[in-house]
């Protein structure tokens, strides 16, 4: 079968989730499929992320965004439309051209769109077709308004909104639909949301794989760091929960590991606290730590940091928000924290304790090798876009 694949962003380099996911998943479908690849680009995109992709798709497309269109579409659209801004930013007339050749040139069996923000652009294509959701994008973005300086309040608020009725109303444009966790299902707003399959994320165990490091860090935070519900993460942790993990024990060392870092986050650097932005090998900041720490606040759709420090064998802290998606059980292969209080004690008692570490670290390496592979949830796709023919 011949997949045309439309996305937002280039999938590669990997510093994003929503190019993991979609990464993992052309990996995946190409060893059964021929993949065409259709990118939307604001960036250059480098040869070498092109080539990394050659290995699994037949054709790559990449159609770049002018910045000057971009803003003038977001402008329009926040003052005279009621249009999604998150779709205003990615759709033009110009790029709708484009992929209307491609749909003609290639004609493929099935067009796969990653996010609501590219649907815009085949929502009326008669090829069968599978939108990914991916996570609940307008409950997110509610999430954020309450945190947010008074200035964007209003704009967050009526691009929820909007949000909201679009990924209602897209919905029927197409034939199937994909999410990434039962959470993130409940909070579309449809009356069908049930039909909508969870396709989970998977981990790359290759790459992720448990190794012995001397530890520098006894804490550790992963993500892109420049990602809001990250960056608000990282606050929380550094002013509300440190200081009273330092008022015991001020040795205490945290590792925020990520790329494009905040003002918000550069600001946290200290003594005690690392930036690192962004880096070639994370796995062995992973490695060099002994406590992975994620009290995500906000924010929807599962976590691959936890994925990644479970399947690195690292005893994993993090909020009840975020284990929603995940599906682990507290206090058997993951410890969830509520308050500050909470998060001080989970973490003095694993810096204390490294027969617990280890005993913990074990039990989540083994619920993430049984419930998320690459392998087996693309597996769910693949089923969901052959069976439409």
């Amino acid at each position: 079968m011949k997949i045309f694949v439309l996305l937002s962003r280039f999938p590669y380099p990997l510093e994003k989730g929503d190019k993991l996911r979609v990464f993992n998943q052309i990996k995946e479908l190409s060893k059964k499929h021929e993949v065409i690849l259709c990118a939307l680009s604001a960036e250059k995109v480098e040869q070498s992320s092109i080539d990394v992709l050659s290995e699994y798709c037949s054709k790559i497309e990449v159609i770049k965004l002018s910045k000057i269109k971009i803003y003038w579409n977001l402008i329009k659209c926040l003052l005279f439309t009621d249009q999604s801004l998150q779709v205003a930013y990615f759709y033009n007339s110009s790029a709708q051209k484009k992929i209307d050749g491609f749909l003609t040139k290639y004609k493929p069996d099935h067009i796969y769109c990653q996010l609501i923000r590219v649907t815009e652009y085949v929502r009326h294509s008669k090829i069968p077709k599978t939108l990914d959701y991916m996570d609940a994008l307008a409950r997110g973005m509610e999430r954020r308004i309450e945190d947010a300086p008074f200035y964007l309040k209003w704009s967050l608020k009526t691009e929820t909104t909007r949000l909201k009725r679009y990924e209602h109303f897209i919905f029927d444009d197409f034939d199937h639909h994909t999410i990434i966790s039962e959470q993130d299902r409940e909070l579309i707003v449809h009356i069908k949301n049930e039909d909508i399959k969870i396709v989970k994320n998977g981990v790359d165990y290759d790459t992720f794989k448990y190794g012995e490091l001397p530890k520098e860090y006894d804490l550790i935070f992963t993500g892109n760091m420049g990602y809001p519900p990250n960056v608000d993460s990282v606050v929380y942790l550094v002013y509300n929960v440190m200081p009273l993990v330092w008022k015991e024990k001020p040795e205490v060392k945290l590792i925020i590991v990520g790329a494009q870092p905040s003002a918000k986050v550069l600001k946290l650097k200290s003594e005690k606290v690392i930036v690192t932005g962004w880096v070639e090998e994370i796995s062995s900041y992973y490695q060099k730590s002994k406590v992975f720490i994620a009290p995500m606040q906000i924010g929807t759709g599962l976590q691959n940091k936890l994925l990644e420090a479970m399947a690195m064998k690292l005893p994993c802290i993090t909020s009840q928000l975020a284990n929603n998606a995940l599906g682990a059980i507290h206090k058997e292969n993951i410890l969830i924290g509520n308050t500050d209080e909470d998060y001080k004690k989970h973490i003095l008692m694993l810096i204390d304790d490294a027969n617990y570490q280890k005993e913990l670290a074990e039990k989540g390496y083994h619920f993430v090798k049984e419930n998320y592979t690459w392998e087996g949830s693309t597996a769910i796709l693949d089923k969901l876009i052959t069976t439409s023919h």
